[in-house]
């Protein structure tokens, strides 16, 4: 049996996401991400079962990483207006470091894979949400609102100030637009007061 390297892993995996991003689910096959990561067909297979499971397994992968991202010195019993904050910061960071990762992701939720993947998601990452958005209806920071409407009125605005950016855009396509600390903060603070009792 041959041994794993972390060097072809890595490789494998991110010549994968790139041609995800780049032609879709269909434009991906083994032998063409073999070839474009330097390595055999056979050693892809050393890693992954086959093409759905690499595709999950990449999911897996990179949502591990936001995950571990957005916690980063977040703590669910901070402030609703602090964790907040801190989620905001973290969630801008991961995405704008890596926009291609960012694409991938969006990529998978909009197709077949999604409902795969988010039965294989950390579910560390549900339980602290959930202890940190009880925390704020409990101190009545947050109104009480079903999940969709509290997720699309507290991380909404930032994906669409983030894919603003990444396009280097406004609406429409006509100004430049950089996303930067002071914008991230004044729609912040509207975020808070929308969703404040």
């Amino acid at each position: 049996m041959r041994t794993r390297d972390e060097h072809k892993a890595a490789a494998i995996r991110r010549k994968a996401i790139e041609m995800i991003v780049e032609k879709g689910f269909d434009g991906l096959s083994m032998q063409k991400l073999a070839r474009a990561a330097g390595v055999s067909p056979a050693t892809i297979y050393i890693y992954y079962k086959d093409r759905d499971d690499l595709i999950v397994q990449l999911w897996i992968d990179e949502m591990q990483k936001m995950v571990d991202a957005t916690l980063e010195g977040f703590d669910p019993g901070m402030s609703f207006e602090e964790g907040l904050k801190v989620q905001w910061m973290n969630r801008a960071r991961f995405c704008l470091e890596d926009p291609v990762r960012m694409h991938f992701m969006e990529q998978i939720k909009y197709s077949p894979y999604n409902d795969v993947c988010l039965k294989r998601m950390d579910r560390r990452f549900v339980t602290v949400m959930g202890a940190f958005v009880h925390n704020a209806i409990r101190r009545k920071e947050l109104i009480r609102l079903p999940l969709e409407v509290y997720w699309s009125l507290a991380f909404s605005p930032l994906y669409q100030l983030v894919k603003f950016h990444m396009s280097g855009r406004g609406v429409g396509g006509r100004e430049k637009f950089e996303l930067d600390e002071k914008t991230i903060t004044q729609t912040l603070k509207l975020v808070i007061k929308a969703l404040r009792p």
